[in-house]
């Protein structure tokens, strides 16, 4: 069985094809779709701006560490496009980044032990 790797996935999009109605809906939740609602879940969480240009969705994606990120990219690239097509919203390309958080140095700069000057 291989290792599972934890993924942290930024989906970025562009919107495309927005309809009045589209765009009304959009921009009555856009307070919910903030800055401050930056989260990476599973669920996957949406970020716009009221200029609704362009979006990105955050996820964890566990998946075997053999697949890589890319795999990691596939899954959240589907689950974003799921999203999008339930709400009948269309978009441009999708751009996405993966971090293997198993992987990921962390520098504690500034933390020193024991007996450090």
């Amino acid at each position: 069985m291989d290792t599972q790797h934890t993924y942290r996935v930024i989906v970025r999009g562009t919107w495309e094809g927005l309809t009045d109605t589209d765009r009304e809906r959009l921009l009555s939740e856009a307070p919910e779709h903030g800055l401050t609602g930056m989260q990476f879940t599973e669920e996957g969480s949406l970020t716009y701006d009221s200029a609704l240009k362009h979006f990105s969705f955050r996820y964890v994606v566990v998946s075997d560490a053999a697949d890589g990120e890319e795999m990691a990219v596939a899954i959240a690239e589907d689950r974003a496009q799921t999203q999008l097509a339930a709400r009948g919203h269309g978009h441009g390309v999708l751009r996405s980044t993966a971090t293997d958080m198993d992987t990921m140095k962390i520098n504690y700069k500034g933390r020193r032990g024991p007996g450090a000057a």
